[in-house]
């Protein structure tokens, strides 16, 4: 992976935590920061399981492979929020 791909990987990282968070209903009890580097995780292991699935190199928009990695976002920010205390 070229530096070019890493850069871009860390920017479709943010817009796939943002869109992960908005997928999980009710609030959040998790940090804007929290929400990038899940969203940003997510966007590798939803690369590497779409590449496993080979549906990453589609003509077009990969729809497959961002419905990955979205869905990898929202557990992980669920699981993250169940898993930090509540604050009151």
């Amino acid at each position: 992976m070229e530096i070019s791909g890493i850069i871009s990987a860390i920017i479709i990282g943010i817009i796939i935590g943002v869109l992960g968070r908005l997928v999980v209903p009710g609030r959040q009890h998790i940090g804007v920061i929290w929400t990038i580097l899940i969203g940003i995780v997510a966007a590798f292991i939803g690369a590497a399981i779409a590449h496993g699935l080979n549906v990453d190199d589609t003509s077009g928009v990969d729809w497959i492979e961002w419905l990955i990695q979205i869905g990898l976002a929202a557990v992980g920010i669920a699981a993250l929020d169940r898993s930090s205390p509540r604050r009151r």
